[in-house]
């Protein structure tokens, strides 16, 4: 009885981790949208915010701490859309547990356009 409970606290903390790491990823984000005046191209996705793209004269960076964009709580790397497809300039998603895209309960994805 005492298993399912815990395995469902450390799926949850999982999943708050990977909300969390996401409102830093989105600020690093908008810090790089301010200092280039555009978003991160999908080319180099991310990886923009530790290291300078090739023609980008304003970067300011590194926009993050480290040298690499951390990975989800998973494991796995972000996925980042430009544009976004969600209503947002851009789309971030953690495919949860699984590391694939829907799922459900602790396989779950988390997504940056919804809270």
């Amino acid at each position: 009885m005492v298993g399912p409970r815990v395995l469902n606290y450390l799926s949850d903390s999982k999943t708050k981790a990977a909300r969390i790491q996401m409102e830093s990823l989105k600020a690093a984000i908008d810090l790089y949208y301010l200092d280039n005046g555009s978003y991160p191209p999908a080319t180099t996705g991310l990886n923009a915010l530790v290291k300078k793209p090739d023609g980008t004269s304003h970067w300011n960076g590194p926009y993050l701490k480290g040298t690499v964009v951390p990975n989800d709580p998973w494991g796995q790397t972000y996925s980042y859309i430009y544009p976004g497809q969600h209503g947002e300039p851009y789309d971030l998603i953690s495919f949860g547990s699984d590391g694939r895209e829907g799922g459900t309960d602790s396989a779950a994805d988390v997504v940056s356009w919804q809270r």
